[in-house]
């Protein structure tokens, strides 16, 4: 669909690129930092489809329970956070409101499915 309807684009230069100002981070990034210990993982789905898998090491917050955890989580940074997949605007909007708390955070920039069909590392 993105190929063949120019409003799609639109929609996704206007709404998914502008809200991400940084270069998401690429799969290989991603498993290079987490073997340094030098990112806090999170993943921003429900915990219903955190619990049918995730990537190694991810602390399951959904964007309900984010704000409470701000504290804990300022102590982690940098955070790369992960959803569904490149059209998920959970992970956009967990690093939004990261980041406007002065949090250094991130979005993978796909998501589990496909970091699983990639053949990369999960947990379930």
């Amino acid at each position: 669909g993105e190929r063949n309807i120019a409003e799609i684009d639109q929609v996704m230069q206007v709404y998914f690129r502008a809200r991400d100002a940084l270069e998401p981070v690429s799969r290989l990034v991603l498993l290079e930092r987490l073997r340094e210990g030098s990112v806090t993982l999170l993943d921003v789905r429900p915990p219903e489809e955190f619990a049918q898998g995730h990537l190694p090491g991810a602390l399951n917050v959904t964007l309900d329970h984010l704000d409470a955890m701000l504290d804990s989580l300022a102590a982690r940074s940098p955070i790369v956070a992960y959803c569904r997949g490149p059209y998920c605007v959970l992970s956009f909007e967990a690093v939004a409101r990261l980041r406007a708390c002065g949090i250094e955070a991130m979005r993978l920039e796909e998501g589990y499915p496909e970091w699983k069909a990639a053949g990369f590392p999960v947990k379930i």
